[in-house]
C-alpha cells in the first residue's frame, strides 16, 4: 500500500469547524474535466506560488486513488496513490509544496461507490479481491447488485454503490480518511455525490478523520415553471440546509441555489439575487456560513458543460461571490484558462476581500434588485453593483476600489 512518508504521523488534532467559524476560506477549484491528460501534479506544482500569492487558502485537487476512468471518479484501490494526474512520488512533491506554501489540499472524497474487481454474487463485479479493502459482496448495496441493504440514499447508476450501512465499511472508511489525513496529508475534504448516502455518515467520517475544512456535493435540481427557472427557490435551499443539519453542522455545502438564481439573474433578471424575505435567494441568505458559492466545477463546465455559467459574465459572477457572504470557490478554467486580465480581475477581489476583511458571516444590505442592476452593502465595508444600469454609493467616504465590465465595487477610505 504505498504510504507516502515525510508528514508528521502526529498530526495536531483539528479543531473540527475551526476554519468554518473563521470563515475566512477562499478556495481554489485546482482542475477541469480534461486534466488527467496534461500531467497535473507537475502543473500545479508550477502554479503553487502564484496560487498562493493570490490569496486561496484551499486548493481542491482531482481524486487522487486508482480509478477505473483517468478523471478518479470510479475508484477502485482506495490506498493506492498512482492515477492518471501523475504518479504518487509527483503527489507527494505536490503536497509538500503546498504546505510550504500554506495552501491546505483538499482531497476529493469519492466513497459513494467503488468499482469492484471481481465477479461476485449474480454475476456482477461487486467483490473487491486482490486490491486494499478487499471487501465483499455484503459492502456493495443491495439496489446495486449487493448483498448489502438497500442504498440510505439515490442511486450512481452503472457501478456497484458502497453500503455504508455496515460497520466494517464505515471502519475501513474511517480509517483511508485518517490515513489520507495524517499520512498523506490532506487537510479538508469534499464529499462527492453526498446525496447518495444518508448524511450522518458525513458527520461520523469528519469526526474520525478531523480535517480543516469539509464541503459536501449535494446536487439537485432547481425549481422550474415552464423550463424557466422559478423566481422562489426556497425549497432547493431548504434540501442543502437540510443536509448540513444532518452532517452535524460540520461540513459546509456547495451553494447550487445561488449559482442556478446567479446565472439566470446576470442576463438581464437581476431581480432575482433578492428573495422575498429581501435577502440572498441561495443558502447563503440562510445560512451563508455554510455556504459555498461558486461559478462552474468539473461538471457544469469544462468541456462536460452540463449547466455552464454564461461565458461573457463571468466577471460579474466573481464580483458577486468574491465580495458577498459565504466562502467563495473560484473555478481553475476562469482563473487559468482565459486571458490574464480574468485572473487579474479575480485577485484584485480577493485582495479587496481580505483587506476589508469580508468573511462568510458579513452583513449584507441589497439596494437595488432590478432587471438590469443589482447593488449591495456588504459588512458596511465595501459596496457593489453588477449589470448595466447605472449605480454608485452615496456619501464622499466610497472610493473606487475596483471595477470592469458591469461591476464596480467600492471601500470606505
Amino acid at each position: 500500500m504505498g504510504y507516502i512518508h515525510g508528514f508528521d504521523e502526529n498530526v495536531e488534532q483539528t479543531d473540527v469547524g475551526a476554519a468554518t467559524r473563521k470563515g475566512r476560506e477562499i478556495l481554489l477549484q485546482a482542475f477541469n474535466w480534461e486534466s488527467h491528460k496534461s500531467d497535473w501534479w507537475r502543473n500545479l506544482e508550477k502554479k503553487m506560488s502564484d496560487i498562493a500569492k493570490s490569496g486561496f487558502t484551499s486548493a481542491w485537487l482531482p481524486p487522487v486513488s486508482q480509478s477505473l476512468s483517468p478523471e478518479g471518479y470510479l475508484p477502485q484501490d482506495l490506498y493506492s496513490l498512482d492515477s492518471a494526474y501523475g504518479s504518487e512520488d509527483l503527489l507527494k512533491d505536490l503536497l509538500q509544496k503546498m504546505k510550504q506554501h500554506k495552501v491546505r489540499p483538499m482531497a476529493d472524497i469519492v466513497i459513494n461507490h467503488r468499482v469492484g474487481t471481481t465477479k461476485g454474487h449474480g454475476g456482477m463485479y461487486n467483490r473487491y479481491d486482490g486490491i486494499s479493502l478487499p471487501w465483499d459482496e455484503h459492502a456493495v448495496t443491495s439496489c446495486t447488485g449487493g448483498l448489502g441493504n438497500r442504498s440510505t440514499g439515490d442511486n450512481f447508476d452503472g457501478v456497484p454503490n458502497v453500503d455504508h450501512t455496515q460497520s466494517f465499511v464505515r471502519k475501513d472508511i474511517t480509517e483511508w480518511l485518517r490515513w489520507l489525513r495524517n499520512k498523506v496529508g490532506f487537510q479538508d475534504f469534499r464529499f462527492d455525490f453526498a446525496k447518495g448516502y444518508a448524511a450522518k455518515y458525513v458527520k461520523e467520517y469528519i469526526e474520525g478523520a478531523k480535517p480543516v475544512f469539509c464541503i459536501g456535493e449535494y446536487w439537485d435540481s432547481c425549481n422550474y415553471d415552464n423550463g424557466h427557472l422559478a423566481y422562489n427557490q426556497d425549497s432547493h435551499r431548504q434540501q442543502i440546509i437540510n443536509w448540513i443539519d444532518a452532517a452535524g453542522q460540520l461540513a459546509t455545502a456547495f451553494d447550487f441555489t445561488t449559482k442556478g438564481i446567479l446565472q439566470e439573474a446576470v442576463k438581464g433578471e437581476y431581480w432575482r439575487l433578492r428573495d422575498s424575505q429581501g435577502k440572498p435567494p441561495g443558502v447563503m441568505g440562510l445560512w451563508p456560513s455554510r455556504s459555498v458559492t461558486f461559478l462552474d466545477n468539473h461538471d457544469t463546465g469544462s468541456t462536460q458543460a452540463h449547466w455552464p455559467f454564461p461565458e461573457n459574465h463571468i466577471m460579474e459572477g466573481y464580483a458577486y461571490i468574491l465580495t458577498h457572504p459565504g466562502t467563495p470557490a473560484v473555478f481553475y478554467d476562469h482563473f487559468y484558462g482565459r486571458e490574464t486580465s480574468i485572473h487579474d480581475q479575480i485577485v484584485k477581489l480577493i485582495d479587496i476581500r481580505k483587506q476589508q476583511d469580508i468573511h462568510s458571516r458579513s452583513s449584507i444590505k441589497i439596494l437595488e434588485a432590478q432587471p438590469n442592476l443589482y447593488s449591495a452593502i456588504v459588512g458596511e465595508k465595501i459596496s457593489m453593483k453588477i449589470g448595466d444600469g447605472s449605480w454608485c454609493p452615496t456619501g464622499k467616504e466610497w472610493k473606487l476600489a475596483t471595477s470592469g465590465h458591469r461591476y464596480a465595487v467600492w471601500q470606505k477610505e
